[in-house]
Order: C-alpha cells, then structure tokens, then sequence
C-alpha cells in the first residue's frame, strides 16, 4: 500500500509551458466513488492501463493501490463509467527540485489546467513556482472523481 500525499492548485499562468516535458494522453474514468473513496481506471497513451483504488476523501494523504490491467480490458470496464470520461494531458514540471504534474484537461472540463506536488516533505510557500494559482487541497470539488460526477466547480468557470 502506497500512501499518497499531494497539494492540488489551480495554474494562473501559462509559463510552466516553457519548463513542460512533453505531455501524456489520460483517458481515465471512475467505476465506483463516494466521498470517502474511489475506484478509477486510467489509460496512459492509449496503450498502458491502471486500476486504483483510494482511501480517504478529501484528506491530503489518502491510502492508494495501484495495478497494471489489460488495456483492452480497461476500454470495456469504460462502458461502467461514473459520469463523465476525463480526458487531460498531462506534463511533468521540474522547479526547485520537485515535480509538478500539470494536468490540462480537455472535452467537458476544457478550460481547467491543475497542477499536483506530491510530496512526503512540506514545501513552503515561497518556494513553490509563480505560475500555480490559488491552492484547492482538500477541496473535494477538484478532485478528479468530483470533476467526473459533478463537473466544473463553480468557481472555475
């Protein structure tokens, strides 16, 4: 069992592009999730295919399990799906020795660009990048699983 721990923020900027490595295709899709846990399946590149399983809501360190499924078995788990198919691309931010992933989302949650710092250590303020926007951690309405049963929160409109 992994334990994930992360800070979620909006991105206000568009600079974080010039320090990007090439993005990856997620198609990703939930087959089960209440508030306090998820069941998702994620599809990298068209070709590769997870299973996760998470504990914990909205907390910031949360309980995950991750394994490797067929793919094609993946694209017909999709039928399943919880409101709506994620699709984002997403890169990969290096700044002051921490990665970034920088999802920007696209079909129904176009317009939404989140970048995650999963961290076991606390970052300070002033030195996470100038480019993140206000920070949503614990704000069950970014989460991904929400994005995909409620869509755009609100205030991201």
């Amino acid at each position: 069992m992994a334990k994930e721990a992360e800070r979620k923020f909006l991105v206000s900027r568009s600079d974080w592009r010039q320090f990007a490595e090439p993005g990856i295709a997620i198609v990703q899709f939930y087959i089960a999730s209440t508030n306090e846990r998820s069941v998702r399946v994620r599809i990298r590149k068209g070709a590769e295919a997870t299973l996760t399983v998470k504990f914990g809501g909205d907390k910031r360190i949360r309980d995950e399990f991750e394994y490797p499924i067929p793919p094609h078995e993946a694209r017909e788990m999709m039928q399943f799906a919880i409101g709506s198919v994620i699709e984002k691309t997403r890169h990969l931010v290096r700044h002051r020795g921490h990665v970034y992933e920088v999802d920007v989302f696209a079909g129904v949650l176009a317009g939404l660009v989140v970048a995650e710092l999963e961290t076991e250590a606390e970052v300070p303020d002033e030195m996470l990048p100038a480019w993140l926007g206000r920070e949503v951690t614990g704000q069950a309405e970014y989460y991904n699983a929400s994005l995909a049963r409620h869509g755009l929160p609100e205030l991201a409109r």
